[in-house]
């Protein structure tokens, strides 16, 4: 299936590389000059498409998301922490400030949403686009922008808001960090506009109403508004039901219609710069360019129901039996080691059901509702038997399933993290799994909920910026 591709490197007469390398703001590296370029709707497209480009980077989609999300949590781990530099520090909670992790995360964060910016700021003047494939252009962007600040406040907590395009590296020293308030309500407000304004189809690749609608919902269950997350998530509409686990997953069911929003990749590209690395590095160091990156813990496979289905995508490696890895990014056929097909799922048919669960749950238990009726759809296709009000008796008991079946359902699609933030008590369930690992020693608190501001960010603008609690 042909995919929409993200350029990420544009022509050297529309890029400026105006940041060193070391040296950190909200500001991205690659600045667009205005003298030449945005003057007709070619030229805007490819500014659209340089935003998507920003969800592959790897500080974000193309690598770091899954190792913040789910290898800091019990679902898996680094096969060799020591060998793996930053990534190590994230799987064992190690406080460093100057991790790499960290600083590249940041950095894509905030050159991905000054992409989303020069769109929203030279769009209007643009006079060979018609009203409707603007709007549909507005609304993507806006997602884009909402998803990367939603990913941002639950990573790091009050970041700075930037939502303006910025020409002038300095223009936002002394800004300081928004509060986790203020970065939510430009969420929703982002989200808001870009489902009123995107399409309920839109091109492979590109976000919808659906998309918008989804990820506001969810926007909505982090900020106790289960009221309008279940209004938000009722209106995402329009997807198939996919009967088989296994059919959502691999190169060949991508952008299927159990799947809300992906980040694209593709190999054969560019000599290998538009294909993803995860293939490669998440499974056994004994593999060819792997360090063992995100291999699935026995904790995570021990928490199975017998009879799920799900375990199915849960493998040993093949170099290395007694390594478990997961189907969901196998590409056998790569003809480069880290240049693979596999597409990242960030929003599907079945968060948007699950997420719906929660938000009828959090207004009240209801025995045998609508709330069961959504969780036993996931788990019926799972294999597994209907949840009843006879064993899930009340609402702390309901949201303790939920949790449950969303760590079986989502694993390695980078759930885990916010969904323990969310709806569990992540400082005890991470003590409880470190304590169970014979030889590993590791206790965290509630300081290690966020990650820390990189040390060079803090540098930048001294005094500005504070460091959060325990760094």
């Amino acid at each position: 299936m042909k995919k929409m591709k993200y350029i990420l490197v544009l022509v050297t007469v529309f890029i400026i590389n105006t940041a060193c390398e070391d040296d950190l703001n909200t500001a991205p590296e690659d600045v667009f000059t205005a003298g030449s370029f945005y003057k007709n709707a070619s030229d805007i497209e490819a500014a659209v498409n340089a935003a998507y480009g920003g969800l592959q980077k790897n500080g974000l989609y193309g690598f770091n998301y899954h190792i913040l999300m789910e290898t800091r949590t019990d679902n898996t781990f680094e096969e060799e922490p020591s060998n793996s530099g930053g990534f190590g520090d994230v799987d064992l909670f190690n406080r460093v400030t100057t991790n790499g992790v960290f600083k590249t995360t940041w950095v894509d964060s905030y050159v991905t949403i000054q992409a989303a910016n020069i769109v929203l700021n030279r769009i209007d003047g643009i006079d060979d686009m018609d009203n409707a494939t603007k709007a549909a252009r507005i609304g993507e962007v806006k997602f884009i922008r909402a998803l990367v600040y939603y990913n941002l406040v639950n990573l790091y907590g009050g970041v700075p808001l930037v939502t303006i395009e910025t020409t002038n590296p300095t223009d936002f020293f002394g800004q300081g960090r928004a509060s986790v308030a203020d970065i939510y309500a430009q969420i929703i407000t982002d989200l808001t506009e870009a489902k009123d304004q995107l399409p309920e189809t839109n091109g492979i690749g590109r976000a919808t109403k659906g998309a918008a609608n989804t990820l506001l919902g969810k926007v909505y269950l982090a900020n106790n508004n289960s009221t309008e997350a279940e209004t938000a998530l009722r209106a995402v509409t329009g997807y198939t039901w996919i009967n088989t686990y296994a059919d959502l997953f691999g190169i060949a069911n991508e952008n299927s219609q159990g799947s809300i929003f992906e980040v694209q990749f593709q190999s054969g590209i560019n000599g290998g710069a538009e294909g993803s690395r995860f293939a490669s590095k998440f499974t056994s160091q004994k593999n060819p360019g792997s360090k063992g990156n995100n291999i699935i813990t026995q904790d995570l496979i021990d928490s199975f129901e017998a009879g799920d289905l799900r375990l199915n995508e849960i493998v040993p490696d093949a170099e290395d039996p007694s390594i478990f890895i997961s189907t969901k990014y196998i590409d056998n056929d790569r003809s480069l080691v880290d240049d693979g097909d596999n597409n990242v799922i960030v929003l599907r048919y079945a968060d948007a059901l699950l997420s719906l669960a929660e938000a009828l749950n959090a207004q009240g238990y209801v025995a045998d509702g609508e709330a069961f009726d959504l969780l036993n759809q996931i788990r019926n296709r799972a294999g597994l038997s209907n949840l009843d009000a006879t064993t899930v008796t009340n609402q702390e008991e309901f949201k303790a399933a939920l949790l449950n079946e969303r760590r079986h359902e989502f694993f390695y699609e980078n759930h885990r993290w916010f969904d323990l933030k969310r709806l569990g008590n992540p400082v005890q369930v991470m003590n409880n799994h470190f304590s169970n690992i014979v030889g590993l020693n590791i206790t965290i608190d509630a300081d290690d909920l966020l990650l820390p501001i990189p040390l060079d960010q803090l540098n930048s603008d001294p005094g500005t910026i504070q460091q959060n609690p325990g760094y």
